[in-house]
């Protein structure tokens, strides 16, 4: 028995898709790093402690040796070094690539029940709360992969200049005739599938023709 000990400011949230990685921080960036934060009204502020929370894809920032979850609605996109961020339905979201001027975004969740369900089930648990919160406590554990973050990947398209979830029913609202005979056509293929970043680019291109 491996004995852990670890502190996680962990706020669940229950999201479903299919797991895609896992991490053991609940945050994107293992630090928090600087980043430029645009506003609804333009204004650009720059912060040197900020990082992306996957309980529901927010920003949060440090203010003294506190940790604060940015308002969301007052954000319109974030750039860390290495990646962008859009603010869809006030979650941050990436760019994963474009055609036509349509694009597929990213956003990556955690899934709590599946974290909770691994908790249970493999884990003596010492000085703790699942709920919430979890707060500092001691572990008994097995293996480390029993105590990772299971995280899931949620799409979006922008198509002609409106952010659409990508989802079978709300994709097909926004098609005419011609572009959903060529949607059938790519969801039908054997090796198509909605948490393939691949497969939702060709489907994209095959709709934005």
């Amino acid at each position: 028995m491996k004995r852990i000990y670890f502190c996680l400011l962990l706020m669940m949230a229950s999201v479903g898709a299919f797991a895609q990685k896992q991490t053991t921080v609940p945050m994107l960036y293992k630090s928090f790093k600087p980043s430029v934060i645009t506003l609804n009204t333009g204004r650009k502020v720059r912060q040197s402690h900020t990082n992306v929370y996957l309980k529901n894809s927010v920003l949060l920032y440090l203010k003294g040796e506190y940790t604060m979850e940015a308002e969301m609605k007052n954000i319109l996109a974030v750039d860390f070094e290495d990646r962008h961020f859009i603010n869809i339905n006030n979650q941050l979201a990436y760019m994963v690539d474009s055609v036509g001027g349509n694009v597929l975004y990213c956003v990556e969740l955690f899934d709590r029940e599946a974290f909770e369900r691994n908790l249970q089930n493999n884990v003596n648990i010492s000085n703790m709360e699942i709920g919430e919160m979890i707060n500092i406590g001691t572990l008994d554990i097995n293996n480390e992969e029993d105590w990772k973050l299971p995280v899931f990947k949620h799409f979006y398209f922008f198509w002609k200049g409106e952010y659409v979830k990508v989802h079978e029913r709300d994709i097909l609202r926004k098609l005419n005739k011609e572009q959903r005979v060529m949607f059938k056509r790519m969801v039908a293929l054997p090796d198509f599938s909605w948490q393939s970043e691949k497969s939702l680019m060709q489907l994209l291109k095959a709709i934005t023709q």
